[in-house]
């Protein structure tokens, strides 16, 4: 199957189911691009990556997404433990209006997010290593922002007290 195949939109559930062999593909590129740059990478095999960089990690998950293409999300939990109250919500609103790529986010436990999500099927080296190195050079400023603001934990000071 050809990655660059004439998109078309989807019009039944069998249009989103993403192909098996789609997703092997993006996911080899991903394992190459990172073996290259990152190669202290931590593989979980089943087509999630994390890397680490300052005081953050980004997670790297392929997704399935149309029966034509795929989704490459790159996340880094930035603080767990935040006091989450409206001048932070505010602060994180207004970042996610003047970062050019990807956003800040809030999980079910309180967990502060920043995530990017690329497309798979035509994924160049260049355009992922620019959007992993965005997710963690962003992760790793704000993450010493969030803290200082509304207290929490950075990823790293987690595995730190972890070891």
């Amino acid at each position: 199957m050809e990655l660059n195949q004439l998109k078309k939109m989807p019009s039944s559930q069998e249009d989103f189911d993403t192909p098996q062999e789609l997703l092997n593909i993006t996911t080899e590129r991903v394992t190459t691009f990172l073996n290259n740059y990152y190669p202290d990478n931590l593989n979980f095999g089943n087509g999630s990556f994390t890397i680490s960089s300052g005081s953050t990690q980004v997670m790297i998950v392929i997704r399935p997404f149309t029966a034509t293409e795929t989704c490459v999300e790159l996340i880094s939990n930035l603080v767990t433990g935040a006091q989450i109250n409206e001048e932070l919500l505010r602060f994180l609103l207004n970042k996610n209006a003047e970062l050019h790529f990807g956003s800040f986010g809030l999980l079910f436990d309180g967990t502060i997010t920043f995530s990017y999500s690329l497309t798979g099927s035509c994924i160049d080296e260049n355009q992922f290593l620019t959007a992993l190195q965005s997710v963690a050079i962003i992760a790793d400023h704000y993450d010493d922002i969030i803290v200082e603001m509304a207290g929490g934990k950075r990823a790293s000071d987690i595995v730190d007290s972890l070891e």
